[in-house]
């Protein structure tokens, strides 16, 4: 059942709050469009568990005790809370929901968009089904009354894990928007603090944001030092034996990376385990932008067959 379907029949008979991620950067527990409803004693869904889900059930629940329809947008930093050396920040939107905003979504085309329309009394939804999402940061000012975002709803989005804000990072960061893919973006330098979605962990700690992936992570390492790409690359290699660890370089580089962690015992040889040189083939071109679009095509290609495995899995069980 979707969240929409379960809060109209649960709205009618109890004070009914919801939690939605608005947006996230970093490694956040879950990407923007995941919702939980909460009422006074129970709770559908999940945002991610652990301490920032205990805040935000916290956070609805006080709002139940508001009138029908008040909705405000927190912030809160990742690294403190949840204890991650990786830092980031999520922006959740906390409402009591008003049963009159959720009138309109009584069905849902396939490819439609979820509108939502920020009043001062409440928040209404419909769908359209031309449009394009709307681009959502943690950094930029919170939606306030006026504001309308549109959502693409139901796409699995995997994680890609981005280490390196370079003129490629950049690209590949730009050229994501709008793809069913969720950017979670990495540096080790200052100078890149001011890139919207950018979150700088110190050089000895960048490594450990790799075991804090999901274990669909998607892996893109572009960094500016031979070393910390070795580094993430070997961390990467660690922690899965499936899923995607591309790196940046040329087949030279890859051979030496092989050799070197075929000594430390782990196997980067294997067809599939390190992609190296980065993209599909036949795109020879070295601007930044054609890599960025050559990953991303790599990418969607894999996590379309990621998708497709889901629901065979799904259907058969």
């Amino acid at each position: 059942m979707m969240w929409w379907d379960m809060a109209r029949g649960w709205a009618e008979r109890e004070p009914l709050a919801m939690v939605s991620v608005l947006a996230c950067e970093g490694s956040a527990p879950r990407g923007p469009g995941t919702r939980m409803l909460v009422s006074a004693g129970s709770t559908w869904g999940t945002i991610g568990g652990g301490a920032l889900e205990f805040r935000a059930i916290e956070q609805a629940r006080r709002a139940l005790d508001l009138a029908p329809g008040s909705w405000r947008v927190q912030d809160y930093p990742l690294g403190p809370l949840l204890g991650q050396c990786c830092g980031g920040r999520v922006r959740l939107l906390i409402e009591h929901l008003d049963f009159r905003g959720l009138a309109a979504l009584q069905g849902m085309h396939e490819g439609a968009l979820l509108v939502s329309h920020f009043s001062l009394e409440r928040i209404d939804r419909h769908w359209i089904v031309d449009g394009q999402p709307t681009p959502l940061s943690a950094r930029a000012d919170k939606p306030e009354a006026g504001a309308r975002i549109l959502e693409t709803v139901g796409q699995w989005r995997r994680p890609v894990y981005l280490f390196g804000a370079g003129h490629v990072g950049q690209a590949i960061a730009r050229h994501m928007t709008g793809l069913p893919l969720r950017l979670c973006w990495f540096d080790t330098r200052p100078m890149f603090e001011m890139l919207d979605g950018v979150v700088i962990v110190a050089e000895d700690e960048i490594a450990s944001c790799v075991a804090q992936a999901p274990p669909e992570a998607a892996f893109l390492i572009l960094t500016h030092d031979h070393a910390l790409d070795y580094r993430l690359t070997r961390a990467a290699l660690q922690r899965t034996a499936r899923g995607y660890v591309g790196l940046i370089g040329s087949a030279t580089k890859r051979a030496r990376f092989v050799s070197r962690l075929r000594d430390e015992g782990i196997d980067a040889a294997t067809p599939g385990r390190l992609v190296c040189p980065i993209g599909i083939g036949g795109v020879t071109g070295k601007e930044p932008d054609v890599i960025a679009i050559s990953v991303l095509a790599q990418l969607l290609q894999l996590s379309a067959q990621m998708a497709e495995n889901k629901e065979k899995v799904s259907v058969l069980g």
